[in-house]
C-alpha cells in the first residue's frame, strides 16, 4: 500500500514538472520549489500531516494537501491519523485533538466563523504547525493560506497569525447567458454548459471552486444581470443545484439574477406589480421552490428599470417596492437581495452620472434589512478612471456594496495588460467624509461607519472557457486581486502583485521585479493612452472597442462620446460644478472642495469635472492641449517599454506563456497607437493647434480612423 502510494506521488510530481504550462492551473501551480535550501527546510519540518475532520470540506483539504505538499517538496509527505505524531495538523478549533494548545486558545478569539489561525506549537520537538478555524470552511481558507506560504517561499517557523474576512459576501457576478455567450466577456464562451447539466459535471467546475476558495471568494452569481427568467424554472433549477452541490464544500453559495417580469413570463400572471397580492405570493412560492433544490441558496441579484430591463417603475412603484418584494420572499431562508443602482431612463438627463443618486437617495432607509444596494465603483460605467460613486457617502440608512468590473469592458478587453488592483484601491481608499475624515469607501461598505447588517463586495467576472480562464495570462491577476481585496482591503496593490507573480510564474527575483514593474504601471498607462485627464466614455459605440470620440447621433445622447467630452473650439471637458450640471453637489462638502476649482482639482479628474480652454495652463506649465498630447504619446512609449521588459526575462518563463504574453503586448502596443493617433487628431480638429514639437504626427488621417468598423468585435450587446 505504502509502495503504491509512493509511486503515485512521484508520478504526480513528475507530471507537474513535465507538463507545458498553458495557464490552466492559475495561481495553484504547486510546482517543485526551485530553491533547494528552502525546499529542504520545508521537507524537514513537514514530515507528515493529519486532518481532523470528516466533512466534504475536509475531503477537499486532504486532496489539496495530497496534490500540493509532495509536488512542492518533490518528495512524498506522509499522512497519519494521529494529531500527536503529525508535524502538520489541520482541524476545527473545538476538536478534542487540538485541546491543550495555548496558542490556539489565544488566537481563536480573534477570528470569525470564516477566519483561520496558523501557529507553530511552542516547545514541540520536532516542530509542529497547527491550522485551525471555527468551522471547516475557515480551516479550508487556512489550508490554502499555508500552501501559499510554501509557494511564495515564506518562513514557516514561529508562525502565529490569524485572519478573517472584512466583508461577509465576496461574490463574482457572471454576465453569462443561458446560450453560453458572455456579455462583456473576452475569454471564450461561458464555463457553464447548461445543456449538459445536471448530468455532466465538468472538472472545470471543481477547479473554478478551488481557485475561488483559495482567495476567499464565497459566492457566485451564475447568470447575466440582463436576466432570463427561464433560469428560475425547474428545468434550470436542477442544473443550478448540480453546480451548488459542487461549490458547497468550497464554501461558495450560488446566487441567481431575477428578471422582475418573471411572474408574467414564466408564471402566467398578467402583472409583475410588486404591490399585487398574486405577485407577492408567486415570488414567495418561487423562493420556497428554489430552497428545496438549493438549501443554502444565497439570493437574487436584480437589474431593474435600466437599459430596458423591466422593474417596479413600469407599474409606478419605487426601487424600494421592488427590492422589498423579493426581500420578503427570501427572508425566511436567510436570502439576500442585491439590487443594482445602475439605472438611467430613456429621457436624456442633464447629466447621466446624477441619476442613480437622484433615484436612490430619497429611498434611503426604506429598504428591508436583507436588501443591499449594489453600486458601481464610479457614477458612470466602469471607466478606466472615475471618481467614487456619491452613493457611498449618500446612503446612510441602507446596506450598500461596491461592484467592480474585473472583465475589461472599457480597458482594452483581454488583449491589454491592465492590472486593476490600483483601480479597486483608488475607489476603496477614497474618503467620503460622511462622518469626517477617514470615512473611506472601504469603511462605509465594511460596516464600520453605518453598522451595515449585510456587507458584500462584487466583481463582474473575466472568466471564460479559454484554456487560461481569462484570455490574457495577466488577466488572472485581476481575478486574484479582487478576491484578496474582498477579504482584506488594506492589502496593497504591490503586495498582491508579489503574491500572484510568485504563485503563478516564479520566485526568481528578476522575474518578480520585471513583472511587478509592468503590472503596477499598467493601469495608469492605459488611462493615458485612452482617457487621460478625466476624459471618459469615448470608446467605440456599443462594443466599446477602440477609440470613438466622434460617436454622435445615436438613439440616446448619453450613449454617445460627444455627450461626455463636449469638445468645441473653446475647450474640452464636462462641467459638473455649480456652473454646469452640478453633479458635484451630490458629494460631501469636503469632497466638493477637492474638485470644485480647476486649480485644486487633481489633474487625473480635471476633465471629468471641468470644461477648460485648450490654452489652460497645467501644473507642468504646459497648455492643456500640449499636456493631453504628451500623455497620449508617453503612454504608447510605456507600452513599448513593457514589451522590452518582458523580453528581458525570456528563458525565465515557460515558452508557451512567454510567447502568448509577448503576442498580446504587441497587440496592445498597436491598439495604443490607434488610440493615440485617433484621439489626438480628433481633438486637434477642435483645438486647431499643432502637435507639440518632437512628437511624430500620425501617419493616417482622422477620416481613416473614423471610417474603421468592427462589426464583430467581442462584447457587442443589443440596444435595449
Amino acid at each position: 500500500m505504502k509502495r503504491s502510494w509512493l509511486i503515485a506521488s512521484l508520478l504526480l510530481i513528475f507530471l507537474s514538472q513535465a507538463t507545458a504550462d498553458n495557464g490552466y492551473r492559475l495561481w495553484l501551480r504547486y510546482d517543485r520549489i526551485a530553491d533547494e535550501a528552502t525546499r529542504g527546510a520545508y521537507a524537514t519540518l513537514l514530515r507528515s500531516y493529519c486532518i481532523q475532520g470528516n466533512s466534504k470540506t475536509f475531503e477537499v483539504i486532504r486532496k489539496e494537501f495530497e496534490l500540493g505538499l509532495p509536488s512542492l517538496l518533490a518528495q512524498p509527505v506522509g499522512y497519519t491519523a494521529s494529531a500527536t505524531e503529525a508535524s502538520l495538523v489541520i482541524g476545527i478549533a473545538t476538536d478534542p485533538a487540538l485541546n491543550g494548545y495555548e496558542e490556539l486558545k489565544a488566537l481563536i478569539n480573534t477570528i470569525d466563523n470564516e477566519g483561520f489561525v496558523i501557529f507553530s506549537v511552542k516547545n514541540a520537538t520536532p516542530g509542529k504547525i497547527v491550522i485551525a478555524g471555527k468551522t471547516d470552511i475557515g480551516a479550508l481558507y487556512g489550508a490554502f493560506h499555508f500552501l501559499k506560504l510554501l509557494q511564495t517561499n515564506q518562513k514557516i517557523t514561529n508562525l502565529s497569525l490569524s485572519s478573517s474576512p472584512k466583508i461577509k459576501i465576496r461574490i463574482l457576478n457572471h454576465w453569462d447567458n443561458l446560450d453560453r455567450t458572455v456579455e462583456r466577456g473576452y475569454a471564450g464562451a461561458s464555463i457553464w454548459d447548461w445543456h449538459k447539466l445536471p448530468d455532466y459535471i465538468d472538472t472545470r467546475y471543481h477547479d473554478y471552486a478551488r481557485a475561488n476558495a483559495s482567495i476567499g471568494i464565497n459566492a457566485t452569481v451564475l447568470t447575466n444581470v440582463n436576466a432570463n427568467a427561464l433560469v428560475l424554472t425547474p428545468m434550470y433549477l436542477e442544473k443550478v443545484k448540480a453546480l451548488a452541490d459542487v461549490f458547497r464544500p468550497y464554501g461558495i453559495k450560488v446566487y441567481l439574477t431575477a428578471r422582475f417580469s418573471a411572474p408574467v413570463e414564466i408564471g402566467g400572471l398578467k402583472t409583475a406589480d410588486p404591490v399585487d397580492a398574486d405577485v407577492q405570493a408567486w415570488w414567495k412560492n418561487k423562493a420556497r421552490e428554489i430552497y428545496t433544490y438549493i438549501p443554502d441558496f444565497g439570493g437574487f441579484v436584480v437589474k431593474a428599470n435600466s437599459e430596458g430591463q423591466p422593474g417596479p417603475q413600469n407599474y409606478g412603484r419605487t426601487h424600494a417596492d421592488g427590492a422589498n418584494l423579493l426581500a420578503d420572499a427570501l427572508l425566511p431562508y436567510g436570502g439576500v437581495v442585491m439590487w443594482r443602482a445602475f439605472v438611467y431612463d430613456n429621457k436624456v438627463p442633464d447629466d447621466r452620472t446624477k441619476q442613480a443618486y437622484n433615484e436612490f437617495k430619497p429611498l434611503d432607509g426604506k429598504f428591508k434589512s436583507n436588501v443591499i444596494i449594489q453600486v458601481k465603483n464610479g457614477p458612470l460605467d466602469f471607466q478606466p478612471r472615475e471618481p467614487f460613486h456619491p452613493l457611498f457617502g449618500g446612503l446612510t440608512k441602507t446596506n450598500i456594496m461596491p461592484e467592480f468590473q474585473i472583465t475589461q469592458e472599457y480597458l482594452g478587453f483581454s488583449t491589454h495588460l491592465a492590472y486593476l488592483a490600483p483601480l479597486f484601491k483608488e475607489c476603496l481608499e477614497a474618503d467620503t467624509y460622511v462622518k469626517g475624515k477617514g470615512s473611506t469607501v472601504a469603511n462605509v461598505i465594511g460596516g464600520e461607519i453605518f453598522k451595515n447588517q449585510v456587507t458584500a463586495f462584487a466583481g463582474v467576472a473575466n472568466i471564460g472557457s479559454d484554456f487560461n480562464w481569462t484570455g490574457h495570462h495577466f488577466g488572472q491577476a485581476n481575478w486574484y486581486a479582487f478576491g484578496r481585496l474582498a477579504w482584506d482591503h488594506q492589502l496593497t496593490s504591490e503586495a498582491i502583485a508579489d503574491e500572484w507573480i510568485r504563485m503563478t510564474f516564479s520566485n526568481d527575483a528578476t522575474c518578480i521585479d520585471a513583472m511587478k514593474s509592468m503590472m503596477l504601471r499598467s493601469r495608469e498607462m492605459l488611462v493615458n493612452y485612452m482617457t487621460p485627464l478625466g476624459l471618459h466614455h469615448i470608446m467605440g459605440y456599443n462594443h466599446h472597442y477602440g477609440p470613438g470620440p466622434w460617436v454622435a447621433g445615436k438613439a440616446r445622447q448619453d450613449w454617445t462620446s460627444v455627450y461626455y467630452h463636449r469638445a468645441d473650439s473653446l475647450g474640452v471637458g464636462f462641467d459638473r460644478t455649480a456652473s454646469g450640471s452640478n453633479a458635484l453637489e451630490q458629494y460631501h462638502p469636503e469632497v466638493r472642495k477637492q474638485f470644485a476649482s480647476a486649480k485644486v482639482c487633481p489633474e487625473e479628474y480635471l476633465l471629468w469635472f471641468h470644461h477648460l480652454p485648450w490654452d489652460y495652463q497645467m501644473k507642468s506649465g504646459k497648455t492643456l492641449w500640449d499636456d493631453l498630447c504628451f500623455r497620449y504619446y508617453k503612454a504608447v512609449g510605456e507600452v513599448s517599454k513593457m514589451e522590452d521588459t518582458w523580453q528581458r526575462i525570456k528563458g525565465k518563463v515557460d515558452e508557451d506563456r512567454f510567447n502568448h504574453v509577448a503576442a498580446f503586448l504587441s497587440i496592445q502596443r498597436k491598439e495604443a497607437e490607434l488610440w493615440r493617433d485617433a484621439c489626438v487628431l480628433y481633438f486637434q480638429s477642435f483645438s486647431r493647434k499643432p502637435i507639440p514639437p518632437g512628437l511624430p504626427k500620425p501617419a493616417r488621417s482622422l477620416e481613416y480612423y473614423m471610417k474603421l468598423s468592427f462589426p464583430y468585435a467581442p462584447g457587442i450587446k443589443p440596444e435595449w
